[in-house]
């Protein structure tokens, strides 16, 4: 691979780092699920919009309702319960304990998908994943104040996700790679918006410009363009190599969220990302069986 699409995979990866930044400047001017509503609203039509025009299929298999269901009701529940969180705690610390994902996804790999075996490599990976996340809620006098009170709606958020994901794993080989996007987005939609009409204090409050391009951001730049980007170079260099650039996204999220939101980087956040930067670059390079994934998780 030459330098070109090296720096845009890099570039699609902070992209996707930043999203949680992104997240918590709507949430100045919307209520959680109903941005959450919104932005998978923007993006449904966004993905749609590119299905149709390049030709794909959108007719599904007779049982794979039911399958997509299922997927659905999970990622309804996982963002639900991210954009609840993410709203109690620093982008920052959403972005390290999101990245907790590909963690949770190998142990139970493990145990639900035949040949999905933990390496002493592996292994290796999700110990300093763990340490990484015992560092960031270490550090006070008392453990409990080193826990934002949105740590573990996060934390909740990416065991859901993480059992979604292997679900997927063992059926995505029977879809196009974007029903497995679009479909879930679409079920949740409705549910985001009613849920926000019941439980978020205001919808709408605040609409400002950067409000407005924060939510463009999540629904066009991660969720859109980023499916269609990340699609486009997995078929031209496969999942081995884009997978040696996930790392990046915990770094760009902790840095942008020093940058833009000003949140403070304590020494424990930045051993944190180190930590789990690198369990993730040990864990995805060189992968045995690569197969197609959309970071969406870790992009938020």
């Amino acid at each position: 691979m030459s330098l070109l699409p090296g720096l845009f995979i890099a570039f699609l990866t902070i992209l996707f780092g930043a999203n949680a930044v992104a997240i918590k400047l709507t949430l100045t001017g919307m209520g959680p699920l109903t941005t959450a509503g919104c932005r998978f609203a923007l993006a449904a039509v966004a993905i749609a919009g590119w299905a149709r025009i390049t030709g794909r299929r959108f007719r599904i298999q007779p049982g794979q309702a039911f399958q997509l269901l299922v997927i659905a009701v999970a990622f309804t529940l996982q963002l639900s319960l991210f954009y609840l969180g993410l709203e109690r705690t620093e982008a920052s610390r959403g972005v390290l304990i999101a990245n907790l994902l590909p963690f949770f996804v190998l142990f139970l790999s493990h145990y639900f998908i035949p040949g999905e075996r933990i390496t002493w490599k592996k292994f290796v990976g999700i110990l300093l994943g763990f340490a990484g996340v015992t560092v960031l809620f270490s550090g006070a006098e008392r453990f409990s104040d080193s826990i934002r009170v949105g740590d573990p709606i996060v934390l909740a958020a990416v065991v859901i996700w993480s059992c979604n994901v292997v679900y997927t794993k063992s059926v995505i080989n029977a879809y196009e790679p974007f029903h497995l996007v679009l479909y879930p987005m679409i079920v949740s939609v409705p549910v985001f918006f009613s849920a926000g009409c019941l439980w978020d204090q205001r919808m709408f409050f605040d609409l400002n410009p950067v409000v407005l391009g924060a939510y463009a951001y999540q629904g066009l730049v991660t969720a859109a363009f980023g499916f269609v980007a990340w699609s486009t170079m997995l078929k031209r260099y496969g999942a081995s190599t884009l997978h040696a650039f996930v790392f990046i996204m915990p770094i760009a999220g902790v840095v942008l969220s020093g940058i833009v939101l000003d949140e403070p980087i304590t020494p424990n956040l930045l051993v944190a990302m180190i930590f789990i930067a690198a369990g993730i670059l040990i864990v995805h390079i060189n992968p045995k069986k690569p197969s197609f994934t959309f970071p969406l998780g870790r992009g938020l």
